[in-house]
């Protein structure tokens, strides 16, 4: 079953999915055999050698699998959760910019309160730590955009944040800190996120919005790369409010953007079903300090 589902993560290439499981291809080839033998009917479709998709009846079969798989991982977890209480692993998927501003703080107590917890941090698009906690990949995620598309995710608030605009210090767009329009920003280079990151959309909307076509000469997911070449002369940078701090950024000046771009909510997300350890749970109240335990509980096993 571990086979068939590292399979379908992998694209169905069978060298890949050989790596992860620790593995040889061959081994890889001999289960998927072995289990299409007990079912009676193919899983997988193919062309020669090569897995190209799963069959009608393959996809029912991995549907059961992930229920299946999903229920081993929540009784290893409550083995842990009273054999070895304070040990185990979390892994976390997030962003950058979550990454970098938000999690340090969080990580430095967690690690204090429960230093035999080894902790991971995957980082990637907003729908890539979707699709890994979705997948069992992580225990929890963090961002702002893509969650709440996944049914199979429970998510919850954690924090709002709104947008900053950032020039060098004596910059003439500046003196527009009272009356900050788009049209100002419209007359400046732009450097900004790529589309996928830190409410980039909602930056593009309120430009379109009102008719408007920013010139943006560079985008990046980093919000410290964005702040670099603000410095170096590229031109203004549209950034996280809390990606910016007056002290370590002092080459640069902020404007609150939040009457532009609106204000935005990070997000938690752990996958329904899921049996939640105590240490799992003390990580999300620190990033969520009104998480009511018993409230999530019911959330992820369907009781609201």
């Amino acid at each position: 079953m571990r086979v068939l589902r590292e399979i379908v993560r992998q694209k169905f290439s069978l060298t890949r999915a050989a790596d992860v499981l620790l593995t040889s291809q061959p081994g890889v080839s001999k289960a998927i055999a072995e289990l299409e033998g007990e079912l009676g009917f193919a899983v997988f479709q193919r062309h020669g050698k090569r897995m190209l998709g799963l069959t009608q009846p393959g996809e029912n079969v991995l549907k059961i699998v992930e229920r299946i798989l999903h229920e081993v991982d929540n009784l290893k977890r409550v083995g842990s959760d009273f054999a070895g209480e304070g040990t185990g692993k979390l892994s976390i998927a997030t962003t950058h910019t979550q990454a970098r501003y938000f999690l340090p703080r969080i990580v430095s107590e967690f690690r204090l309160k429960y230093p035999k917890v080894n902790l991971a941090l995957l980082q990637g698009t907003p729908r890539q730590v979707g699709e890994w906690v979705a997948q069992g990949q992580a225990d929890i995620g963090v961002a702002t955009e893509a969650l709440t598309l996944f049914d199979s995710l429970v998510t919850l608030p954690c924090y709002t944040w709104q947008h900053v605009v950032v020039a060098p210090k004596g910059h003439t767009l500046l003196k527009h800190k009272e009356d900050l329009t788009l049209k100002h920003l419209a007359r400046y280079p732009i450097v900004t996120y790529e589309s996928q990151f830190t409410g980039r959309g909602r930056i593009d909307m309120a430009f379109s919005g009102e008719n408007i076509k920013p010139h943006i000469v560079l985008e990046a997911i980093d919000s410290d790369v964005i702040k670099t070449y603000v410095g170096l002369g590229l031109g203004i940078g549209i950034i996280a409010g809390v990606a910016f701090d007056a002290e370590r950024d002092s080459p640069l000046e902020a404007i609150m953007a939040g009457h532009l771009f609106g204000t935005h909510t990070a997000r938690l997300a752990v996958r329904r079903g899921v049996f939640l350890r105590d240490f799992t749970f003390t990580c999300l109240q620190m990033m969520a300090p009104k998480v009511d335990k018993q409230h999530l509980k019911n959330l992820v096993f369907g009781q609201i």
